[in-house]
């Protein structure tokens, strides 16, 4: 197999959409060693094209249809024995075997080498720094003479890259751009790095499996999106409304930039309302997921509106360290409350079309193939031919397991002749479904109340879907085992040939072991490692994840863009660099991995319609969005934004203490940002001896204990909440008015223009909302956040002015951020106290212990005493600490 591509000035009429973003592309279709059909929408020409590879080595056919017409004359061949020749001399240098094609006339730089043989010339760059478009342009000039005595040039990335610029720059030139993965010194098939995805357009694979869940969704009922909110849009909003409505038809990628309070939220629930597609709304992490999740389920009571996050309390991946021999197991703990919101997620995308899912980005991870999560769903009807057993084994074929008491989700019991089912998708009410089944056939269909077994509801069908979402057929189950056999003989065989005999007797083993559980028990740890064998993927075929369970015309919003996109981008890349040490030393076969999120191009390949949300916008998302902009300055509850004061480090705790103090007085709440958990958990021990109920949030908290922590400051169970970097993008609290800032002129990451902007952010919902510098400088981050934060304040004022308009404040629900949020009334079963008794100073812990121990709840009781004695301990050390420091 090799790369088949589309070369030269082919310029088909249906394919012309494709030139808006660069007029001279060379390579409109590239199919890296995938034999198949590719299928294209250009929803803005109502064109459609289909691009078949196939694996003769000297043509490749393009076909072009718009609706039922077709265009004959768009039916052609194309010879691709350069492209071929090309990619043969890379894979060549990446064996070692060219060197008599190196060139040593041209000076390059050191991280650079040219092989230059039968008019093809690679270049090959291997360094960290990205290559810049400056740097590309003055390649190309100087060394101009080179290039042009050859007939086709290439540019092989091995461990480097460049920024979209120096491709811009190499592309127009005619040049190809290769990337290299070096595993074990072996080549692997070289991938085409992915062009800039069109402006009008979605690419994706088009196979059996993907055409049949397109055909599931276009049959579901059309219900319509229905917005309930007390208010109607006002300021700044019917004009971004209008203009994001008009432009989400025709331009791909737009842009939302609105200050902190302007109503973004409220403006994005408008566009869903009006244009009716199925949405996902992307945050950066869980709490904003949260917060999301509970003001969009308030504007769309009646729709489906789920929350997707990751399922993990604890997550330690599977690492080798070789500088010390150190291997650290996958240890991970799953939050089964979280899991049942996904599989919400899941279900309601497969039956209705009124659905906004609201997702972290673990969107991107791998969640099973939908095809077959479809195809195992079951529909059970009353009257059908059903017995006990055959229930039972249909059950776990969907990977139900069967209990005597089905507390926990995806399990199930059997009492003599009915069957209760406890679903995977818990909802509001904690039911139990329960199956009747007399004389061979389905007699009853009942919601049951999981405690008091009272009726809820009656069924005359109902949907079945599976207990989890990655499903392995079990005729696929055999041939999987199979291939996970070929590719271990291959690996040892590659192994043992470099000397690496250590290695290959470990892999040999574990990979044995796995095989062993999997025969047995259909289930092993690392599962996750053999996904593309059990999945019967291509390797470098993307991976199955929430994107492929959104119908074709869905909508993507990316919320707090400036932070998300970054992460899409650098996912993949994470994962990749620990995997490989795993597979370089035989912990690991090859094929693992491809268990991973998606790459930031196949992520973008499936987005047909995005809409950015942020106060302060990235470049990349300006760039895509071009003249697509809408601003929003204008808050409607016509708050100013906050005033800010800078004070002297000196003293900077007393002051901050009778800050607070102030505030609480008025029963208004504290935000305090640091940075470092530890200066953040030394200050509310300091503030909690000075009597201030205070909390802190920082990553070790999980996504449940954070929602909690923000739920205690929204009602009167905390005043202050210290964080380190997750009080920034988004978090509305309404009840903030003073955000107080540690260290403000330690120029970083954390103290950047951006992240300055966001914090102060947080005091912009409050009519008296202040922000206190602490600073003995003013660094050019504070000089531009600052700046910025004056105009629109200025801005507000003339606006209020002009229309005779008090600012007023915001009058907010005490709702919880998730629906099945729990009450932290007891201990958890993991023995920690609950987060909204952390805020609380020793004396009343110690009255809330004994409260405990006389209600005969001695788990929180001694869990409490758990936590004095650890205060206890973190005051001594503190205090230690000082005097030696003395």
């Amino acid at each position: 197999m090799f790369i088949l591509g589309v070369i030269g000035s082919w310029r088909p009429k249906a394919c012309q959409a494709f030139d808006r973003l660069q007029p001279t592309r060379a390579l409109y279709v590239t199919l890296c060693g995938l034999a198949g059909r590719w299928r294209c929408e250009d929803s803005l020409r109502r064109v459609s094209w289909t691009a078949c590879a196939i694996d003769q080595p000297k043509r490749s056919l393009v076909t072009s249809k718009s609706g039922d017409q077709a265009f004959p004359e768009l039916n052609e061949r194309f010879n691709t024995n350069s492209l071929h020749r090309l990619a043969k001399l890379a894979q060549e240098i990446c064996c070692g075997r060219a060197d008599s094609a190196r060139s040593k006339q041209v000076r390059l730089p050191r991280s650079m080498k040219l092989y230059i043989a039968d008019g093809i010339a690679v270049l090959v760059m291997e360094r960290k720094a990205p290559l810049r478009g400056l740097e590309a342009e003055r390649l190309l000039s100087e060394h101009a003479a080179t290039w042009q005595m050859c007939a086709y040039c290439a540019l092989l990335l091995r461990n480097a890259r460049l920024d979209a610029d120096a491709q811009r720059h190499l592309e127009q030139r005619g040049w190809s751009i290769f990337r290299y993965v070096d595993i074990f010194d072996q080549a692997i098939p070289l991938a085409q790095i992915p062009l800039l995805v069109p402006a009008a357009s979605a690419v994706t694979r088009w196979t059996p499996e993907r055409r049949a869940v397109a055909e599931h969704f276009a049959q579901l009922p059309r219900q319509p999106f229905t917005l309930v909110a007390p208010y109607k849009p006002t300021g700044d909003q019917p004009e971004a409304i209008h203009h994001l409505s008009k432009r989400v038809t025709e331009t791909r990628f737009q842009v939302l930039k609105g200050a902190t309070g302007t109503g973004k939220t409220f403006v994005v629930a408008n566009l869903i309302a009006r244009h009716q597609r199925p949405t996902l709304v992307l945050a950066h992490n869980k709490t904003l997921a949260a917060q999301l999740y509970r003001e969009l389920r308030g504007f769309f009571p009646s729709n489906a509106v789920e929350y997707f996050v990751s399922y993990y309390d604890f997550y330690l991946p599977e690492a080798y360290n070789s500088a010390t021999d150190t291997y650290i197991e996958k240890s991970a703990s799953i939050n089964k409350d979280i899991d049942r919101y996904r599989h919400a997620a899941t279900r309601a995308l497969f039956e209705r079309r009124d659905v906004v899912i609201v997702s972290s980005i673990s969107c991107i991870y791998g969640l099973g193939m939908p095809s077959e999560y479809l195809r195992a769903a079951t529909t059970i009807k009353l009257g059908d031919a059903y017995c006990i057993e055959q229930l039972t084994q249909t059950l776990e074929r969907m990977l139900y397991e069967r209990k005597q008491d089905p507390k926990e989700p995806g399990t199930f019991r059997i009492a003599t002749n009915v069957v209760d089912i406890s679903l995977p998708s818990w909802d509001e009410r904690q039911m139990l479904l329960r199956i009747g089944i007399r004389r061979d056939r389905v007699q009853e269909l009942v919601y049951l109340d999981r405690s008091t077994g009272t009726v809820l509801e009656t069924r005359s069908q109902m949907t079945l879907y599976p207990a989890r979402h990655f499903l392995a057929p079990e005729e696929e189950k055999e041939r999987a085992l199979q291939a996970i056999v070929v590719e271990l003989a291959e690996q040892t065989t590659r192994l043992r040939t470099q000397g690496r005999f250590l290695e290959a007797e470990r892999l040999e083993r574990r990979t044995n072991q796995d095989l062993e559980l999997l025969r047995q028990h259909d289930y092993c740890a690392g599962i996750e490692n053999y996904a593309m064998h059990l999945t019967g993927r291509s390797p470098g075929a993307p991976p199955e994840c929430l994107l492929d369970y959104f119908p074709p015309d869905w909508l993507l919003v990316v919320d707090e863009s400036h932070v998300t996109v970054p992460q899409v981008r650098g996912m993949y890349h994470g994962d990749r660099a620990r995997k490989e040490s795993l597979v370089r030393y035989g912990f690991r076969l090859p094929s693992a991995l491809e268990n991973r999120p998606l790459q930031e191009h196949e992520f973008w390949s499936k987005v047909n319609r995005c809409i950015f949300v942020s106060a302060t916008p990235g470049s990349f998302e300006l760039s895509l969005a071009g003249d697509a902009v809408v601003e929003l300055v204008i808050r409607p509850t016509n708050v100013l934004d906050p005033l800010i004061h800078i004070r002297p480090t000196q003293g900077q705790i007393e002051h901050l203490t009778r800050s607070i103090r102030e505030r609480t007085r008025r029963a208004e709440k504290v935000i305090v940002t640091t940075l470092s958990k530890r200066m953040a958990e030394e200050l509310c021990i300091y503030l909690r001896e000075q009597r201030i109920r205070v909390s802190y949030l920082h990553s070790e908290l999980n996504a449940m204990e954070r929602v909690e922590v923000l739920t205690a400051l929204a009602s009167d169970d905390c005043d202050v909440i210290v964080g380190v970097n997750l009080l920034r993008e988004g978090i509305d609290l309404p009840q903030v008015s003073l955000v107080a800032i540690l260290d403000a002129d330690k120029e970083g990451f954390l103290r950047s223009e951006t992240a300055l902007v966001q914090i102060m952010g947080r005091a912009a919902r409050h009519v008296s909302g202040t922000v206190t510098l602490y600073a003995d400088t003013v660094t050019d981050s504070m000089r531009r956040a600052i700046a910025e934060t004056e105009r629109r304040r200025a801005l507000q004022a003339a606006y209020n002015a002009k229309h005779g308009l008090e600012p007023r404040p915001i009058v907010s629900k005490q709702e919880p951020y998730l629906t099945h949020q729990k009450q932290s009334s007891r201990v958890a079963f993991s023995g920690r106290v609950p987060v909204t008794l952390t805020a609380l100073d020793d004396v009343q812990l110690r009255a809330r212990m004994h409260e405990a121990a006389a209600q005969l709840d001695f788990e929180l009781a001694a869990a409490i005493r758990e936590l004095l004695q650890k205060r206890q301990l973190e005051e001594l050390e503190i205090r230690v600490a000082s005097q030696r420091g003395r």
